[in-house]
């Protein structure tokens, strides 16, 4: 028995590892707006309930596929089928033409433009913007200049205290007192190619990166798992290009001088100081996030003036977006009670 469940998990093993990329983003979807290589998808709900639409702004370090991996592995899924009307920005993937695009460009030209249209298409009078990871930043520094009426914003795994930096400290140190720059090698390539946005990601979490595969022939002979590994070994594998303006002004004005949390990050012109937030918050934490420490989100839940604040704190580690095909409970509860069922 044991000997056939060993030949069984091998077997499934490289049976997963051999098998073609997957197909992701498998909910139905209409595009609503572009602008260069970004588009606004819209996922409409079979049966809307809630009046207030959902605005899914991903980091640009991926594609956001991870949001709709599949049948049962979908946040966006599992959004439309309780009922929300769901808008997702895809940032796309630049080309080198893009290289001068700033973080300023990213909030204002993306977006907040991007949520204008949502309203505009949604016929809403308020919208919940949900962030990720570094999507979650640029939503909060969106929601400290915004115009628009954001009623309730969603921050899942999204740094915003950069004083905090849990690998890497003393290399972070050098850059902060100026003994380190990066400006000379963000200038010289211009579009930040994949392989290093990767190699730079896996130096944080995982150096030696072996643990996924023994994760994968521990449970090889399950076929539901493996179908969610190979989806999500895909997203982790799919880096793409970062325009070097944007990353010069993150390093800059986020990890070297900590603007957003001391209250001087101006976005254009404007100041975007987190106590001009008034939204309902939730800030999303995982105890086991080595990209991502709690350390750094919790600090926003004293620096915004909503009155209706929520820090939650997930099992697990950067990316757990869905629960068995479901909204998760936490999300569920929170996000159904404050987006206006019709």
């Amino acid at each position: 028995m044991e000997h056939n469940t060993a030949s069984k998990k091998l077997n499934g093993f490289f049976k997963t590892i051999l098998q073609p990329d997957p197909d992701t983003n498998s909910t139905p979807r209409t595009a609503v707006w572009k602008r260069n290589k970004a588009t606004l998808w819209h996922y409409a709900p079979s049966s809307k309930k809630y009046k207030i639409p959902v605005f899914l702004v991903y980091s640009l370090v991926n594609q956001p596929f991870i949001l709709d991996l599949g049948p049962q592995n979908s946040l966006i899924e599992a959004l439309t089928n309780s009922g929300y009307d769901v808008y997702l920005l895809d940032f796309g993937i630049p080309g080198y033409e893009d290289k001068e695009i700033t973080m300023d460009d990213y909030i204002t030209e993306y977006i907040q433009k991007g949520v204008k249209r949502a309203l505009y298409h949604a016929k809403a009078e308020e919208i919940t913007v949900m962030g990720f990871c570094l999507g979650g930043t640029f939503s909060a520094i969106y929601a400290a200049i915004a115009d628009e009426p954001v009623k309730n914003l969603v921050l899942s795994v999204a740094p915003v205290d950069f004083s905090i930096i849990p690998v890497f400290d003393k290399w972070a140190e050098e850059l902060r007192n100026g003994e380190g720059s990066l400006d000379s090698i963000f200038e010289a390539w211009g579009l930040i190619p994949p392989f290093a946005i990767k190699s730079g990601m896996r130096l944080f979490t995982s150096p030696i990166y072996y643990s996924p595969y023994l994760s994968l022939l521990a449970r090889a002979d399950d076929e539901a798992y493996a179908s969610r590994w190979k989806r999500f070994s895909h997203w982790t594998d799919g880096h793409i290009p970062f325009a070097g303006a944007a990353l010069k002004q993150i390093n800059h004005d986020l990890l070297k001088e900590n603007k957003l949390v001391n209250g001087t990050l101006t976005v254009g012109e404007r100041k975007a100081v987190l106590s001009n937030i008034k939204a309902n918050l939730l800030a999303v934490a995982s105890d086991h996030d080595r990209l991502v420490p709690k350390e750094q989100i919790f600090p926003i839940m004293n620096l915004t003036s909503s009155t209706d604040k929520t820090f939650h704190l997930l099992q697990g580690g950067h990316a757990n977006l869905t629960s068995e095909g479901k909204v998760p409970d936490y999300l569920d509860k929170w996000l159904s009670s404050r987006s206006g069922q019709i």
